[in-house]
């Protein structure tokens, strides 16, 4: 593997990240609802292999105090190559000194746990779709 880690938007094919998304079972939108989301976050973490975009992360934030990770993905052909790790890694780097929330997708938990988040006991979500969500095993 040939990696590169690019921290801006410039260039990104936003239909790759919807694709990869959609592949790895995350929620996926529209290319350029993506492109709207990146570019307005606080950290952005792109990772490729030569020419092929294999992984991707993002975090909003306030850049002071708080900050939460959203669309953290790997190709599944590269995931257990510490691809992930390396993306959070990275994602965290940007926002160092911030409390960090984000929510696992169920049965994902002990990869964060490892990157040294925590189950919160009073975290509450409101989503767009909550069916789907609790559907999913993301909320009671």
């Amino acid at each position: 593997m040939e990696l590169l880690i690019k921290k801006d938007c410039s260039g990104i094919d936003w239909q790759i990240v919807a694709d990869i998304l959609k592949l790895v079972g995350m929620a996926h939108y529209a290319p350029e609802v993506h492109a709207k989301a990146f570019t307005a976050s606080h950290t952005v973490v792109f990772v490729y292999d030569g020419d092929k975009l294999v992984g991707f992360g993002r975090a909003i934030s306030d850049g002071t105090y708080q900050a939460a990770v959203y669309d953290c993905a790997v190709l599944p052909e590269y995931q257990g190559r510490k691809l992930g790790g390396l993306i959070m890694d990275t994602v965290l780097e940007g926002v160092a000194g911030c409390n960090v929330i984000l929510y696992a997708a169920p049965g994902k938990e002990g990869f964060y746990r490892k990157q040294g988040f925590s189950r919160m006991k009073t975290g509450m979500a409101r989503f767009i779709k909550p069916d789907i969500m609790r559907e999913k095993g993301f909320i009671e």
